[in-house]
């Protein structure tokens, strides 16, 4: 006799990555949240490599009606740069400059309202975040580029881009040129945060969005996200390529210039 399982009540996919935790509620509502060992994400390069199918495999699935994107703790916080090798390397960079493209637009690519709700500190691929449709914060939560021009590489994984989208680009490559990190209601002065609550309550709020979103036809409200990405979605595609060409660029002069450092 042949036996058959059961069918998962959950795909595949939401226990495939290491970092990102998911699960579905039974109105199709995904919580994504971003985590290492439970706790706030120390981002690295397997994240970078692996983020890029999650994003993928969340954009084709049917099934997530709203996707709330969020992190345990902090939203992140924290990067693992050795992990990447030498970035000075152009065949290292390669894979990172093909990789930062895509996670960005397979973000863009998900045709379903998305909702970001950020806890703590929000310092590392705020990116990211920026292409929700909406953006939910704790009082206490800050924003900042921890990775960029503080650390002596160009902001061009499309920090700059989905920034300056938001917020305006004279306030934003000021902001990146001298990164100091921001309330969320400096945020929400900025226009980039919709939503600011009290801590602890972003993803509840999240969720009570996505209740509304919800009472709307699915067409709609797929069709209404897909119009709404379209502007930001043609400046990724146009503009992040060369970003992180340019970065590149710059991550070698900065390997360059501390490997002279050590050598005097």
């Amino acid at each position: 006799m042949f036996s058959f399982s059961k069918p998962s009540t959950q795909p595949a996919y939401f226990s495939k990555y290491a970092h990102m935790r998911m699960s579905r509620d039974a109105s199709g509502v995904l919580l994504v949240e971003l985590h290492t060992n439970g706790g706030p994400i120390m981002f690295d390069a397997n994240d970078h490599e692996h983020f890029v199918d999650a994003f993928y495999e969340i954009g084709r699935d049917r099934g997530n009606k709203i996707v709330i994107l969020t992190g345990v703790g902090d939203y992140m916080a924290s990067i693992d740069f050795g992990s990447f090798g030498n970035v000075g390397d152009a065949n290292v960079w390669s894979k990172v400059h093909d990789e930062g493209t895509q996670i960005l637009e397979n973000i863009a690519n998900i045709r379903v309202p998305v909702i970001a709700a950020i806890e703590g500190r929000a310092h590392v691929h705020t990116e990211y975040a920026l292409l929700a449709n909406v953006i939910v914060a704790g009082k206490n939560a800050t924003f900042n580029d921890l990775p960029h021009f503080a650390g002596g590489v160009v902001p061009g994984d499309g920090i700059a881009t989905t920034w300056s989208y938001r917020a305006g680009p004279g306030r934003v490559e000021a902001f990146l040129l001298d990164p100091q990190s921001i309330s969320a209601q400096t945020a929400a002065d900025w226009g980039v945060v919709n939503y600011v609550v009290e801590d602890g309550q972003a993803v509840a709020k999240a969720r009570e969005l996505a209740a509304i979103y919800l009472k709307q036809p699915e067409v709609t409200r797929r069709n209404t996200r897909i119009h709404f990405i379209q502007p930001l979605k043609e400046r990724i595609v146009r503009e992040v390529g060369y970003g992180l060409a340019l970065e590149g660029a710059s991550a070698n002069a900065l390997v360059q210039q501390m490997t002279a450092a050590k050598t005097n």
